[in-house]
């Protein structure tokens, strides 16, 4: 195998560990909470300390990247996740294991941008988009197989594996780390900016931390002040953490603004979805998790394939409609109650969401990072990941106020189904944004990737998009 496909595989296995545990957690709070006590509150905290310190340090760690090599930061965070992967597993109280997640999510922070670099760095810029559909469509994959390993592990040993399992991946992902990624040059003339580090990391934070507590309410002005300090920091520095001027590109703002429409709507529904399988559907963990499988499934043979049909025809349309299809999908859970059909209700709509989603993941990924220089490679990947991720935790915690608000304190039917449709609404704007923001780049075409006869085998096929 070609030292770029380890190279892929490492960057992969990386990414699939930390987005794994974004989600696998959830099936698991019951019985942490039998296990460890700690009420809803701390199930709610076992997820979102996670979430909270990984989207709140996911910029910094981009510029690390950029700045020491993305070989080096990549290879501390995967390591580090192990690491703090154990003490989780082994947390005999439930104040260890929020400090434990919270670690993870800092060591997630410097895996996640540094994986993607990984990959511009030894993929040329023809093959990339094939590459990074592989890599976006195992790490969707992970956000939607979580529930389902970690209740198989909840149900046939504990809870204390679904942590423990990380182990021998972070081994052979840094076996693999060794073998075929080459060091990154260290840009020794370019120094950290360290006041925009403390300034969006406590910016980010603040927000979101008023959201999961509401009695820290003036959180959120206080952060929402600390980011309009850090893009005026930002414009005056020598050499800012994040140049601002990507933002002046059409895709890449589109492109992001698109990102936090769509995963916030994901990674609500996903959340809710499972709580609802398990607590009004009279799931057990395992159920909850094998009911997802047709995403899982959907997106592992679709992705790289759309990936590529993007990088032919342009990403646009799949930009656009992807998101609006997947919306219908959503749209169609709406007809769920305590007791429903698999197959004829839940079934159907997992279906058409999974194709759109599938349909959109790499060409928004590639999309947005073909905006930014390569040298910038990693803070790009990191502005599309932070946003990413802080859109699901937001978008978690706003959801879970508003139908704590309209319904009840418990997720019900009623509860539910206003979750579902937030969820539907946010993926459609999404598919919008796609549509009208998205502009397809000139780009080359190679006579290998046509059909057949569709040119002379001397001609050079040039594809203007529009």
């Amino acid at each position: 195998m070609k030292k770029k496909q380890l190279a892929l595989v490492a960057a992969i296995m990386g990414s699939f560990v930390a987005g794994l545990d974004a989600t696998v957690v959830n099936v698991a709070l019951p019985a942490i909470r039998d296990d460890l006590g700690g009420g809803l509150a701390g199930q709610q905290w076992v997820s979102n300390a996670y979430l909270l310190t990984l989207g709140s340090l996911i910029l910094v760690a981009g510029s690390l990247g950029d700045l020491y090599g993305e070989r080096r930061v990549f290879s501390i965070g995967v390591g580090g996740f192990g690491l703090v992967s154990i003490v989780c597993a082994i947390a005999p109280t439930i104040e260890v294991l929020v400090a434990g997640r919270a670690l993870q999510g800092v060591f997630g922070a410097l895996l996640t941008p540094s994986a993607l670099a990984v990959i511009i760095a030894a993929f040329p810029p023809e093959e990339r988009g094939g590459a990074i559909g592989s890599w976006t469509a195992w790490a969707g994959i992970a956000t939607v197989i979580g529930p389902l390993a970690g209740g198989w592990l909840v149900d046939a040993f504990s809870w204390r594996w679904i942590f423990a399992v990380n182990v021998p991946f972070v081994l052979a992902t840094l076996v693999l780390v060794q073998m075929a990624v080459p060091p990154s040059t260290v840009r020794k003339s370019v120094r950290l900016d360290w006041l925009g580090a403390v300034l969006t990391a406590l910016g980010l934070a603040g927000p979101v931390l008023a959201l999961i507590n509401p009695s820290m309410w003036w959180a959120a002005p206080v952060g929402i002040a600390l980011l309009g300090w850090f893009v005026v920091h930002e414009r005056r520095v020598e050499a800012p953490m994040l140049p601002l001027d990507l933002f002046a590109r059409r895709n890449f703002l589109f492109g992001n603004l698109q990102t936090f429409a769509m995963y916030g709507g994901l990674g609500a529904l996903f959340f809710f979805l499972t709580l609802f399988l398990q607590q009004v559907a009279g799931y057990d963990a395992l159920e909850a998790g094998m009911a997802t499988i047709p995403t899982t499934l959907v997106m592992f043979t679709m992705s790289r394939r759309f990936g590529a049909l993007a990088d032919r025809y342009g990403p646009r349309w799949f930009m656009g409609c992807g998101p609006l299809l997947a919306a219908v999908g959503i749209a169609l859970m709406l007809r769920l109650d305590a007791e429903f059909d698999y197959w004829t209700e839940l079934f159907p709509a997992l279906l058409l969401f999974s194709v759109g989603l599938s349909a959109t993941v790499a060409p928004l990924t590639a999309t947005v990072l073909a905006d930014a220089d390569e040298h910038n490679a990693g803070i790009a990947s990191a502005v599309n990941n932070a946003i990413a991720r802080v859109a699901s935790l937001l978008c978690i915690a706003a959801v879970g106020a508003v139908v704590t608000a309209v319904a009840s304190a418990t997720l019900d039917v009623e509860g539910f189904h206003i979750a579902v449709a937030i969820c539907a609404a946010l993926m459609a704007v999404g598919g919008a944004l796609g549509l009208t923001g998205i502009r397809n780049p000139r780009r080359e075409v190679r006579c290998a990737d046509c059909a057949p006869g569709a040119q002379s085998v001397n001609e050079p096929a040039v594809a203007r998009t529009t």
